[in-house]
């Protein structure tokens, strides 16, 4: 399974951004998607996640201006971000791993296998 990110960039306090998580190499279907993001000096987090039926999940920090989707033609998950403020920061990564997995471990251990490379959000104030 490749993911390539993108949609990252510069942007002020208070706009938007829609990050963008293209898959190819398996079926869409069979993958959950997960966006974390990596601010300098801390682990990466999850932030938002879309199994692959598309419920979604997220992370406390996310809810009210993080909204996650996916399109199951074009094989690709969005991450909307609102409102953005200077603390969102991050280089942003999307990861997957398979449904199977999910079923199998559950959604808290279930490993993301693969994973994009990375696009860095960030926003001035």
């Amino acid at each position: 399974v490749q993911l390539q990110a993108s949609g990252g960039g510069l942007v002020q306090a208070g706009g938007s951004l829609r990050l963008s998580c293209a898959a190819s190499g398996s079926p869409f279907s069979s993958l959950s998607v997960g966006w974390f993001r990596q601010i300098p000096g801390k682990e990466r987090v999850l932030m938002a996640h879309s199994n692959w039926n598309s419920d979604s999940y997220y992370a406390a920090d996310a809810k009210g201006r993080f909204t996650i989707s996916r399109d199951n033609i074009k094989s690709t998950v969005y991450l909307q971000i609102n409102s953005l403020k200077p603390e969102d920061t991050a280089v942003y990564f999307c990861a997957a791993r398979y449904r199977s997995s999910v079923v199998v471990h559950g959604f808290r251990d279930a490993p993301f296998e693969f994973w994009g490379q990375g696009t860095l959000v960030t926003v001035s104030s």
